[in-house]
C-alpha cells in the first residue's frame, strides 16, 4: 500500500503567548484519539520537530520553516490519505495552520 508524509505546518504566534491550558488538554485529548482511531494505518508516529540546520555548499546555518512535526501512513490513494486530515485538531483545536500530505515516492533504480 502507497505511504505517505503528513507534515503539520505552523508559524508561532506573534504574541508569544501559548493557548490556554484548557485549549492545549482539548487538543491533545483529539489529537490521541485521532491517533488511535487511525493507528491501523499509521506506518511511523512522528511526533514534533525542533529547530532547523540549513546544510549547503557554503556550510551549515541556522534557519526557519513552517515544519512543526510528521506522521507517516499508509492510504490506498493520495485523496484517501488527505481525507484522514480533514478537521485535524492541529489546525481545528490548535493555532496549526495546515497539514500537508504527500506520498513517499520509490527510490529510482530501485
Amino acid at each position: 500500500m502507497p505511504r505517505y508524509l503528513a507534515c503539520y505546518m505552523g508559524t508561532p504566534p506573534t504574541s508569544g503567548e501559548a493557548p490556554p491550558q484548557e485549549v492545549i488538554q482539548k487538543g491533545m485529548d483529539a489529537w490521541q484519539k485521532w491517533m488511535e482511531d487511525n493507528a491501523p494505518v499509521i506506518v511511523d508516529t512522528g511526533g514534533p520537530l525542533g529547530k532547523t540546520k540549513s546544510i549547503d555548499g557554503s556550510g551549515v546555518s541556522d534557519t526557519s520553516n513552517a515544519l512543526t512535526g510528521y506522521v507517516i501512513l499508509e492510504a490506498d490513494s493520495h485523496d484517501a490519505a488527505a481525507a484522514l486530515f480533514e478537521n485535524h485538531p492541529h489546525f481545528a483545536i490548535f493555532p496549526g495552520d495546515a497539514v500537508e500530505v504527500m506520498p513517499v515516492m520509490p527510490m529510482p533504480g530501485g
